[in-house]
């Protein structure tokens, strides 16, 4: 019977971790479709350790991540548009890691860029943040 419990428990961990993991990424397109990068970011592990990888381009750490965004689309004559994530997969590799992967959908003015994501994501004393994005269109 105890070995049940803990299967039980086990279980029920790893339930609770996907849906705050998804809660991080609802949140992270919420704040982007209010056009508040800072917020978006609050998703991603605020370190030197991030890594964010997208086309030919490596950025490593937080700061850079951030200039990275804000350069993309905040610049002049640039838009953050309404983000949407889909066709998502959550997998646990450990009580405090997990992969995800899905597709993003960005809808702007003049285009509408579609791509795939691959990300790990650590839990931190302030919750399950992004440690590396690799991201491509």
């Amino acid at each position: 019977m105890p070995i049940i419990l803990l299967l039980f428990a086990i279980i029920g961990a790893a339930a609770q971790n996907r849906a705050a993991i998804q809660l991080v990424l609802d949140d992270q397109a919420a704040a982007w479709n209010k056009g508040d990068l800072v917020g978006f970011m609050k998703g991603y592990l605020e370190s030197d350790e991030l890594t964010f990888f997208s086309g030919n381009n490596k950025t490593k750490g937080y700061k850079a991540t951030l200039e990275r965004y804000q350069k993309k689309y905040q610049g002049e004559g640039k838009e953050m548009g309404k983000l949407t994530f889909s066709e998502m997969s959550i997998e646990m590799l450990g009580p405090d890691h997990a992969l995800v992967r899905g597709r993003f959908r960005l809808q702007l003015k003049s285009d509408n860029p579609t791509g795939i994501f691959t990300l790990v994501m650590r839990k931190t004393a302030a919750g399950w943040r992004i440690v590396h994005d690799h991201t491509s269109t």
